[in-house]
């Protein structure tokens, strides 16, 4: 067999075996080995890294995809020094990942706005890279997911669903009230992945009220007899960042008006015959 037909040969066979990086890198390997005559073995192993590593890209946006995760703010760039409620030393615990091979849960309380959805989207972009299966949603579409699911007899399909992965991010439980039937939904969903999947729930209310949220005491605490079994909890106190940052945008016109440069004055006299109309 002549050159040309072992190298189309080998195209072809690294096409079957759907090495396609390997095979599109396959011409600039060969030329370059032609330069430096490598041996086979270090030949072999810069091919095969090509599509090693174009497989696990593959893979990470695919999981990225499939994660479904509203922003991708990742740990390093979450400003602790905002946010000084917030104990560094157990995210960063968190952030190691034992929890998920634990299967424990993270349960974040704090008021609106306080850092727990970018915290819990955080987390949950480590497990991503990490190779872990991770799924987002708030509790809303949980809820709304299921019911549907109830109504058109694909139950224990959806119920697989949730159960599929390795963590599962519910974000907003408290926003809007669970009575009856959302809340039975919510509790199978934890019941399930009770010891065989990790959570991080994220919620706005404390404890001690969640029977509010779902109208039923009952519920509340079987909910929270499963999360709570092997689970941290993220307290976190302090200012919204968007109220944070309304009063430093309020701060700095306040200041542009007491202290006009040039032409401030007729602004301000501007604005305010603006008001008065």
């Amino acid at each position: 067999m002549n050159k040309h037909a072992t190298y189309q040969q080998l195209r072809s066979h690294l096409a079957y075996l759907k090495l396609t990086a390997a095979a599109e890198q396959l011409p600039a390997a060969l030329e370059q080995a032609e330069k430096t005559k490598p041996g086979y073995t270090q030949f072999l192993h810069a091919l095969l890294d090509v599509e090693v590593t174009a497989t696990r890209e593959r893979r990470l946006a695919s999981r990225l995809r499939l994660a479904g995760f509203p922003s991708t703010k990742p740990l390093e760039e979450f400003d602790f020094t905002a946010q000084p409620s917030i104990d560094r030393r157990l995210v960063e615990e968190l952030a190691t990942l034992r929890f998920i091979e634990e299967k424990a849960n993270l349960l974040a309380i704090g008021p609106p706005g306080v850092g727990k959805t970018m915290l819990a989207i955080a987390l949950g972009l480590k497990a991503v890279h990490a190779g872990y299966r991770v799924y987002y949603t708030t509790a809303a579409d949980l809820v709304a997911r299921t019911s549907r699911a109830a109504l058109e007899g694909r139950w224990q399909t959806t119920m697989r669903f949730w159960n599929g992965p390795q963590l599962l991010v519910i974000d907003e439980l408290g926003y809007l009230p669970m009575p009856g039937e959302a809340a039975a939904h919510l509790f199978q969903v934890i019941s399930r992945r009770y010891e065989h999947g990790s959570i991080i729930l994220t919620t706005n209310r404390g404890i001690a009220s969640w029977g509010e949220i779902f109208d039923d005491s009952t519920v509340a605490a079987a909910i929270l007899d499963r999360l709570l079994h092997h689970a941290t909890v993220l307290q976190i106190d302090g200012d919204s960042y968007r109220m944070r940052g309304h009063r430093a945008r309020l701060a700095t016109l306040r200041a542009g008006l007491d202290h006009p440069a040039e032409g401030g004055e007729f602004s301000r006299s501007h604005l305010g015959n603006s008001h008065d109309r």
